[in-house]
């Protein structure tokens, strides 16, 4: 059976990701792989690269052929010199943090008055419907008749 490892496509019409999949060269492009080895994200901002090194390096140990994207794709992971003995350059930008939103959005209207006026999350009707009511059964209301003292029977 002729192994090879190559990119299996997903995502949207315009929105790529693939998968790097090692299988039988007979399968559909899309078909069932033998193993999952990487991830490959090309339009986010740096690309995406995740590759399992060890699986990799075994795939390739045991004679599995790798497609010309596959081989540029681990050229920049470094797996491909550790197979090959090549010494040439090799490294993946790391992703940027992604930004908290929620942080950012209560901040931003902190700046905008001295307290944010709302949340970035606000509770469904039946969430705050509830604690407004545990708040009236923990605190008496102002106006309902204080009962400690017990009521006397007039028995006159």
């Amino acid at each position: 059976m002729a192994v090879k490892i190559r990119l299996k496509r997903l995502g949207k019409i315009r929105a790529p990701h693939y998968r790097i999949v090692v299988m039988d060269s007979r399968t559909k492009r899309d078909g069932r792989a033998i193993e999952e080895i990487g991830i490959y994200h090309p339009k986010n901002d740096p690309s995406v690269i995740e590759v399992k090194s060890e699986r990799a390096q075994y795939w390739l140990g045991v004679g599995a052929q790798p497609t010309e994207a596959v081989i540029a794709i681990l050229k920049r992971t470094g797996d491909w010199q550790k197979f090959s003995g090549v010494e040439s350059p090799s490294g993946v930008t790391p992703q940027k943090a992604k930004k908290d939103k929620v942080a950012a959005f209560n901040a931003a209207l902190a700046e905008a008055d001295a307290e944010p006026t709302s949340a970035a999350i606000s509770k469904s009707r039946k969430q705050q419907a509830a604690e407004d009511a545990a708040e009236e059964v923990a605190e008496p209301s102002a106006d309902a008749p204080q009962t400690d003292a017990p009521a006397e029977a007039s028995a006159e």
